[in-house]
């Protein structure tokens, strides 16, 4: 292990104690394992889908507050606002890809 990263390795047991339970789940683990890369095609997919999911609640959260089932303005902005971030990120990374791709083709071997 790197000796700059020595140190934060033996803070995550801290930080997962002062998160709680449920944070020591999500954390990955840096002992003697390797982790195995995946394919950026399953990445950008899983990506997309999540995208999608995040759009389903932003339409969800502004039907409520339109229909008036007890959906908070601030809820329905927040999901708006993560839907279009989300959705502004999956389009810079899909036009880095495509930018990617255009500056490999124009290339001469």
């Amino acid at each position: 292990m790197l000796p700059a990263i020595a140190p934060l390795a033996a803070s995550i047991p801290a930080l997962t104690n002062f998160a709680g339970a449920g944070a020591a789940a999500s954390l990955p683990a840096t002992t003697g394992q390797t982790a195995v890369a995946a394919p950026f095609s399953d990445l950008f997919t899983d990506s997309v889908g999540q995208v999608n999911q995040l759009e389903e609640q932003a339409s969800k959260a502004v039907t409520g507050l339109m229909s008036g089932t007890g959906v908070d303005v601030h809820r329905a902005m927040i999901a708006t606002e993560k839907a279009s971030m989300a959705f502004e990120l999956s389009l810079a990374v899909r036009n880095k890809a495509v930018q990617a791709y255009q500056s490999v083709i124009g290339m001469q071997f």
